[in-house]
């Protein structure tokens, strides 16, 4: 009977302990999805993949959040390097290992549009997939990172390990590249 209620008083102090844990997890989870989820979505191109990565992600930081450290890197920077490392496994896992083309930004496009302004869209994503095909692999991740996560060029430069000025140049030549493509194709 005395373990019980020294188990009983152990489990009352771990339970405010959980509490703010799970607390602090809701408000990373809440944070970060859309953006994590739009990283993983322009690299992956398959929603529902997307889906299972990004949640294997968050499950990955929920049992590595101990290992953080605020020294080393900003949070989001931490949490990007895991998405981008998840993602290039799952590639990694592919027979084929192609990378797939970014979508295009179907989550930003306004709910109310006309039939012909939805016709013109997917035209113009289309077109986007296409011009999209041509980059490399890091191109694709520093647009993923840039447009999909919405993060700045210093937070993909390290999340990539590159300078950020580095970062903008790739950038700045890969958006003259898709311009010059687009125009090519269009």
């Amino acid at each position: 009977m005395p373990k019980l209620a020294l188990i009983d008083a152990q489990s009352k102090r771990e339970i405010p302990e959980l509490l703010d844990m799970e607390k602090e997890f809701t408000y990373i989870f809440e944070t970060y999805y859309k953006k994590v989820f739009n990283f993983v979505y322009y690299r992956v191109n398959q929603y529902y993949t997307a889906e299972d990565l990004t949640s294997q992600i968050f499950e990955k930081v929920m049992i590595k959040i101990n290992t953080y450290d605020e020294t080393k890197s900003p949070f989001e920077v931490w949490l990007f390097a895991i998405a981008r490392n998840t993602v290039n496994d799952y590639f990694r896992n592919l027979q084929n290992r192609k990378f797939l083309p970014i979508d295009s930004i179907k989550n930003l496009i306004s709910k109310k549009k006309t039939p012909e302004d939805i016709v013109e869209i997917a035209e113009t994503n289309d077109e986007l997939l296409k011009a999209l095909s041509i980059l490399d692999e890091r191109e694709r991740s520093i647009v993923a990172l840039k447009f999909g996560a919405g993060l700045k060029n210093v937070e993909i430069s390290k999340v990539l390990g590159l300078t950020e000025n580095n970062v903008g140049v790739i950038l700045f030549r890969t958006m003259k590249k898709l311009k010059k493509e687009l125009e090519r194709m269009g």
